[in-house]
C-alpha cells in the first residue's frame, strides 16, 4: 500500500490508525451488519457517537458547561453567514468588528455586509497579510456585537500567537486549521468553529462551540437550519446530520486523546515546525513568507531565493513522497500543512529532500 506524507492544507491527512479503523468497521459497525454511513441518526448507534463525541471534546478542549456544542452543515465558510445571522443583532446597532489576517477574514467581513455593519478595526492586507496587526481593547466600537479573527491563517502561515482582550464584547474565532492544535482557553471566546478537513476529520460539516448566552440573539430571517439555538435545543439533529463525519471525529478525537491529549499533540507540533523553520532560516536557498513573530505552528510557508526553481523543487519532492506542498496562488513558493495527524519524520523527510535539492541546485 502506497501513503505519502500529505501536506495538503485541507482535505488534509487523517491519523492512519484512524483510517484502518474506519476501514475495518465500514461494511460492519461492531456487528451490527451495516456501515455507520448508511444507518439513521436517530438511531441508538449513532445517538451513542454523537454522545461520546461530546464528551471527548468537552475533555481534550476543556468546555466549560455553559457553552453548547454544535455540529452544523457546510463547512467553516457557512458560518461567514450564521455567525452575523445569529449574533449581529445583539447590539441595536447591528455592527460588528473584524480584523483582517487573510483572506477567510476577508471573506466573512463582506459576508457580514448582508445582514449588519462590518467595521474593520485592524488589518495586514497593505503587506500581504505576513504577520497579525495588534490591537487593544480601545480599538474594539463599544456597539459591535462581537469581534471575529482567523486564529491561524492557512494561506499565508501566520496565527494569533496571544488573543486580543475584548472585555464585554464577545470575541470570535474561526479556528479551522488549527483547532486542539495548541491549549487555549475556551472562557476567552463568546464562539469558536472550525471546518472539520484539518484536524478534527473530513470536509463538509462545522463545529461551533457557543456561550449559552449568546443563543437568542438570531435575526427573524435566520434560516432554521443556521439557527444556533435550534441546533442546540435538537443537538444539531433538526435534520439528517452528516454522520459518517461525527463518526470520523470521534475516531480522530479518541486518537488524540490516546496521544496524550492537546498539551502533548502541541508540544509535538511545536517541534515539528521548529524544525522545518530553523532550517529555512539557516539556509540561503530558502526564505520563510510569514514574519518569524507570527508564524503558523500548522501551515509553514516559504519560498525559494531562486524562485523559478520551484516546479522543479514541487515535482520531484511529489516523487519521493513529499506530496501537495504546492503553494497558495495568493503567496506563491511552497507551504507545508503540518497538523496534528502529521508526523514528526514527515518533517524531518521534508528537511532533508529541502537540503538534498539546494546542494544540488546552488
Amino acid at each position: 500500500m502506497k501513503r505519502v506524507y500529505n501536506f495538503g492544507a485541507g482535505p488534509a491527512m487523517l491519523p492512519l490508525e484512524v483510517m484502518e479503523k474506519a476501514q475495518l468497521e465500514f461494511l460492519d459497525y461492531r456487528g451490527l451488519g451495516a456501515g455507520l454511513i448508511e444507518i439513521s441518526h436517530r438511531s441508538a448507534e449513532f445517538d451513542s457517537i454523537i454522545n461520546h463525541t461530546d464528551e471527548l471534546l468537552t475533555e481534550l478542549a476543556g468546555i466549560p458547561a455553559n457553552y453548547k456544542i454544535l455540529y452544523i452543515h457546510g463547512g467553516a465558510q457557512m458560518q461567514f453567514s450564521a455567525i452575523p445571522l445569529n449574533l449581529i443583532n445583539r447590539h441595536q446597532a447591528q455592527k460588528a468588528s473584524f480584523v483582517l489576517t487573510g483572506n477567510w477574514a476577508v471573506k466573512a467581513s463582506k459576508e457580514a455586509t448582508r445582514y449588519g455593519k462590518p467595521q474593520i478595526i485592524a488589518s495586514s492586507e497593505k503587506q500581504n497579510f505576513s504577520f497579525i496587526p495588534s490591537i487593544n481593547t480601545s480599538d474594539i466600537d463599544p456597539d459591535s456585537s462581537y469581534l471575529h479573527i482567523t486564529s491561524n491563517n492557512t494561506l499565508f502561515g501566520t496565527r494569533w500567537q496571544e488573543f486580543p482582550k475584548t472585555g464585554d464584547i464577545p470575541l470570535v474565532a474561526d479556528m479551522t486549521s488549527e483547532f486542539l492544535s495548541r491549549r487555549i482557553n475556551i472562557s476567552d471566546f463568546g464562539l469558536i468553529f472550525a471546518g472539520l478537513q484539518k484536524n478534527l476529520g473530513p470536509a463538509g460539516l462545522a463545529l461551533v462551540i457557543i456561550r449559552e448566552d449568546l443563543l437568542d440573539y438570531a435575526l427573524p430571517q435566520t434560516p432554521a437550519l443556521l439557527n444556533y439555538k435550534t441546533c442546540a435545543e435538537q443537538h444539531s439533529l433538526s435534520n439528517t446530520i452528516n454522520t459518517f463525519a461525527i463518526y470520523m471525529m470521534s475516531l480522530v478525537l479518541q486518537w488524540l486523546k490516546d496521544k496524550g491529549g492537546v498539551a502533548a499533540m502541541e508540544q509535538l507540533n511545536e517541534a515539528k515546525a521548529a524544525l522545518l523553520y530553523d532550517f529555512i532560516d539557516r539556509s540561503d536557498f530558502y526564505r520563510g513568507t510569514a514574519q518569524p513573530a507570527h508564524r503558523s505552528t500548522m501551515n509553514v510557508t516559504f519560498n525559494l531565493n531562486p524562485e523559478h526553481k520551484l516546479a522543479e523543487f514541487l515535482a520531484q519532492a511529489e516523487a519521493r513522497g513529499l506530496y501537495a506542498l504546492k503553494g497558495h496562488r495568493a503567496v506563491g513558493g511552497a507551504r507545508a500543512s503540518i497538523y496534528n495527524a502529521m508526523p514528526l519524520e514527515g518533517c524531518q523527510a521534508l528537511v532533508d529532500f529541502m537540503a538534498e535539492f539546494a546542494e544540488a541546485n546552488t
